[in-house]
């Protein structure tokens, strides 16, 4: 199968080589492209995206606003952030918004295209180590800590335990081979219990599972449990 890609960059350099980059593989291909948030909605409709990858600054519509907007809608594709800053504020808001993860600038380009196929597959592009740089962004910030945790908490609390932990074992940016091994699980039934979490919760993918967690004050800061 053939993935869709939509590229949103406001500068046309960035936007010709992801393009090039990314065009030369067989699975891949780029239906569209823009140059602001406010035209991805529009594009998103004509060209129908499997993935679109966005850059989280640009001059009108940001990439968060259009994220979240996107994110939004009952049908939307997969996002995968573009920064070249590693775990602001801004980034965490689109991760929130239920963004599947993020990738610097300068990333390699097989990594590039490896993250746009694993986005499309359904899975995360956050590795462990990054998980955590991303945790600690969370977890530096004071707004509205205290009711969010208090949230947090309570949504985890519709959890079955067995739920529970392979909730806070996500949370911990470990894959689903990783969670089947700690809790002497089947990666089948691994699966089936993150889509319940996904289910009883409202989220839309693994990262906002382990926002949720984090959120909700389960780990320290080395990923134990608390």
């Amino acid at each position: 199968m053939t993935i869709r890609l939509l590229v949103v960059d406001d500068d046309p350099l960035v936007r010709a080589g992801l393009t090039f980059m990314l065009g030369g593989s067989d699975d891949l291909a780029i239906v569209g492209e823009a140059s602001d948030g406010s035209q991805v909605e529009e594009l998103t409709d004509r060209l129908r995206p499997d993935v679109v990858l966005m850059d989280i600054r640009m001059p009108n519509v940001d990439g968060l606003t259009a994220t979240e907007t996107l994110r939004a809608r009952p049908d939307a594709p997969e996002v995968i952030v573009l920064t070249t800053f590693h775990a602001d504020e801004q980034v965490v808001r689109a991760l929130r918004a239920g963004a599947a993860g993020f990738v610097l600038k300068d990333t390699a380009p097989a990594e590039i295209v490896a993250a746009v196929r694993r986005v499309a597959a359904g899975e995360p592009v956050l590795s462990p180590a990054v998980t955590r740089q991303l945790m600690h962004q969370v977890a530096g910030a004071p707004e509205g800590s205290d009711d969010r945790a208090a949230r947090a908490r309570a949504r985890i609390g519709q959890l079955a335990e067995r739920e529970r932990e392979v909730a806070v074992a996500v949370g911990r940016g470990q894959s689903n081979a990783e969670i089947s091994a700690a809790l002497f699980l089947s990666v089948p039934t691994v699966k089936t219990h993150v889509s319940r979490v996904l289910a009883k919760l409202g989220l839309n993918n693994r990262v906002q599972i382990a926002l949720l967690v984090h959120d909700a004050g389960l780990l320290d800061e080395d990923g134990d449990v608390r």
